[in-house]
């Protein structure tokens, strides 16, 4: 059974992938430490659809380490990933985002209890709107 959610995430995770390999091809970090980095990775994405339980952890472990290792990206670290993995990733969200985050994964849960269709991107732009904007 597909899983919308799941795929959002290992498709942001693909693109922070490809961030960090542009970033050993310009040659911008020690290239050793940083192919184990990316082969661990990796090894997330692989793990993540068959286990995603036990994968959380794994993947709050590399998150944070890239906002520590890789300073210059770390603005580049989408930041569903911070929220999918929580734990640890939580303290590179402002108390603001989190609410945000809050939120969205209330609607999500409901909309999944009603069975009804949800899409995470465009809930997500409809909550990011200001206030007055966002009533209906």
């Amino acid at each position: 059974m597909a899983n919308p959610y799941l795929d959002h995430h290992l498709a942001l995770l693909a693109h922070l992938r490809g961030i960090l390999v542009a970033l050993g091809e310009a040659e911008q970090v020690p290239e050793e430490n940083h192919a184990l980095f990316v082969e661990r990775f990796e090894e997330l994405m692989s793990e993540l659809p068959r286990d995603p339980e036990a994968s959380l952890y794994l993947g709050q472990d590399l998150i944070s380490q890239v906002f520590h290792r890789y300073p210059q990206i770390a603005h580049l670290v989408p930041r569903d990933l911070l929220w999918f993995f929580g734990g640890d990733c939580l303290h590179f969200m402002p108390d603001e985002e989190i609410a945000l985050f809050q939120r969205l994964d209330e609607r999500r849960f409901e909309a999944e209890e009603n069975d009804e269709p949800f899409d995470w991107n465009q809930e997500k732009q409809f909550l990011a709107l200001p206030d007055e904007s966002g009533k209906h």
